[in-house]
């Protein structure tokens, strides 16, 4: 048979997800494995998803956060293609079958709430697959047996249409909260604000293929209203619980790897400045230091990892949570869009205050609100702002900031080139990912689709880890 694999993005109803499970009631302490119903369970659904986007063994290597102490293959870009269907038929699949239910029930919130809050979810998690992968099935997408091998869509089409999505849904809310959401209570103005903040960060994608649209959706989503504290991040909210724990937990604690160690990398940025976050991010090493491990490693070197930094403990508990969209993220955008000019506040008075704020906010986010190291870090003048090298740092401290967001973290470096990283030294030359491949399957299930985009590629190259995305201009 042709369809051994059927292409994922297919239209499949969520019954088969939703059929023998329990309610939840409006808690995020509440089991978020077991929906019932369709209709904002569709919503939760998806969520399950979201920490994927960041819990990832190839993402956090992509931007050097990690490293590996065996099994290097990921750290040397061994994997060429990735699978995409997964988030097509899962979390599309929901967000998908609410937006065009013509049934939803009033019940669980106003309904024009949930269509906007799938809107958001929809958008985010695109935004996130087309930043990986570049031209992807969008507008032909999930349409079910009306479109088996639906066309790739440009990269610049599909921002077009996230960005419409976007709009929607901030202009479709209203009073009145949701159920069963687990990553907000059902609280629409955090949802709200989140979208708009999405927007911001998407607009700041296109700072090098186009500047005027980049500006424009920029301050659109300013004037819209975007994330204004801690309070409102995006954060996956994990349980004490083996059916909803965090990922790194379950490696290192339940599988008993100790596979990932913070790379010298980060490492060696962070502790010289006195970084009150390095002490989250790392364990110290059995003689009591932080010591990073060199990125990259051949697969051959046997790594004593009692002389290196593990993965913090506290993210790496069964319940931390995960980081996707923050406050400090969007400050840092603030910063660089003043700098650039953006915005009416422009210039470098504000783009220090943005940059200030976000590094406070930063380690207010990853150290519980204490931020007694803050001072001394600041002091350190490799940390402060200053006109002349303002991108460069700012690029650095979003960089620190996104720690274990790989693919965040990644695309920040395609777009801005901080932090300055070095490819691993013992591998070939092999240069550092620009995109991730498409799905093997697609070769076969969607080949003329398939070969379409890859001829189209906007800056040259075949399916595999060196072509560019379009916003990713040399």
């Amino acid at each position: 048979m042709k369809y051994l694999y059927k292409p994922a993005y297919l239209f499949i109803f969520s019954i088969i997800l939703i059929s023998s499970c329990k309610k939840f009631d409006d808690s995020i302490n509440t089991d978020p494995n077991n929906p019932t119903k369709a209709g904002t369970q569709l919503i939760a659904n998806a969520e399950l998803f979201l920490p994927d986007i960041s819990s990832s063994p190839y993402g956090v290597h992509y931007p050097q956060y990690l490293s590996n102490t065996s099994f290097t293959d990921n750290s040397r870009y061994v994997t060429t293609n990735f699978n995409f269907y997964g988030l097509y038929y899962g979390p599309l699949m929901n967000l998908e079958d609410l937006i065009n239910n013509p049934s939803l029930d009033a019940n669980e919130g106003p309904i024009v709430n949930q269509v906007a809050i799938a809107k958001i979810l929809k958008a985010y998690f695109l935004w996130h697959m087309t930043d990986r992968w570049g031209d992807i099935p969008f507008s032909e997408a999930l349409k079910g047996s009306a479109d088996l091998t639906p066309k790739y869509d440009t990269q610049q089409s599909i921002y077009d249409g996230l960005f419409k999505l976007l709009d929607e849904a901030n202009a479709a809310i209203i009073a009145g909260n949701i159920k069963n959401d687990i990553i907000y209570n059902g609280d629409t103005g955090k949802w709200k604000r989140l979208g708009n903040t999405i927007h911001l960060l998407m607009a700041l994608r296109l700072s090098k293929v186009d500047d005027t649209k980049a500006r424009a959706e920029f301050n659109k989503a300013l004037a819209n209203g975007i994330m204004t504290a801690n309070t409102d991040n995006l954060a996956y909210p994990h349980l004490s619980d083996k059916n909803n724990e965090n990922y790194w937990y379950n490696s290192f604690t339940q599988l008993g790897r100790n596979w990932f160690a913070v790379s010298k990398t980060i490492v060696d940025y962070m502790k010289p400045l006195d970084d009150p976050r390095l002490p989250v991010y790392a364990n110290k090493n059995s003689a009591g230091n932080y010591v990073g491990l060199d990125y990259g490693l051949p697969s051959a070197v046997t790594v004593v990892i009692n002389n290196y930094s593990l993965l913090g403990d506290a993210i790496r508990r069964q319940n931390s949570p995960v980081y996707l969209v923050t406050y400090a993220q969007a400050l840092f955008a603030k910063a660089e869009a003043a700098k650039k000019g953006w915005t009416a506040d422009a210039g470098d008075l504000a783009a220090k205050g943005y940059y200030d704020l976000a590094i406070e906010q930063s380690v207010r986010q990853w150290n519980n609100n204490d931020i007694s190291g803050l001072p001394l870090f600041m002091s350190h003048p490799e940390t402060q702002y200053t006109p002349e090298t303002a991108l460069e740092k700012i690029g650095y401290q979003r960089w620190v900031h996104l720690f274990m967001h790989g693919y965040e973290g990644w695309a920040e470096w395609r777009r801005t080139g901080f932090p300055l990283l070095i490819p691993a030294p013992s591998n070939n030359n092999i240069q550092i990912p620009r995109r991730e491949g498409y799905p093997t399957q697609e070769r076969a299930n969607n080949s003329v689709n398939y070969n379409t985009a890859v001829a189209g590629f906007p800056y040259g190259g075949t399916d595999d880890l060196n072509a560019r995305v379009w916003w990713d201009k040399p």
